[in-house]
């Protein structure tokens, strides 16, 4: 099972699935928009992931973008990206901690026919009645 993240195409199958030349690649790379694996003898290998970020690079540059433009641009997105998944876990602990804060508190509520005590209306040492 290959995840979007493994690293399994070539240059030459990543530029051709990206609609780029290979020099292209390298040129997004040394540029900073792209940072390929690499294997122990140095070659390129491109994931899912790295053809994704090429579409998005054609995109923002069909639109006339430079390349320190779009590469700004990308890295706003990755920041995005980054605080939303922030965002989504401070929710989750925030919701545990009410969750929590809750519970403590019904477990200190002690039920009413708990807490009250019934006396009867015996004979009191008091006299009354």
């Amino acid at each position: 099972m290959r995840t979007e993240l493994q690293a399994v195409y070539v240059i030459s199958v990543a530029a051709e699935l990206a609609g780029m030349h290979p020099q292209t690649l390298r040129i997004y790379e040394r540029r900073g928009l792209l940072q390929p694996a690499r294997t122990i003898g140095g070659n390129r290998r491109y994931s899912e992931a790295d053809i994704n970020r090429l579409h998005r690079i054609a995109e923002l540059a069909s639109h006339g973008m430079n390349l320190e433009g779009i590469r700004h641009v990308m890295s706003l997105e990755d920041e995005v990206v980054k605080l939303r998944g922030e965002i989504q876990e401070l929710r989750r602990l925030a919701n545990d901690a009410v969750t929590d804060a809750e519970r403590r508190t019904r477990r200190d509520l002690v039920p009413i026919s708990q807490a009250l005590s019934l006396f009867s209306r015996g004979p009191s040492v008091f006299g009354d009645k």
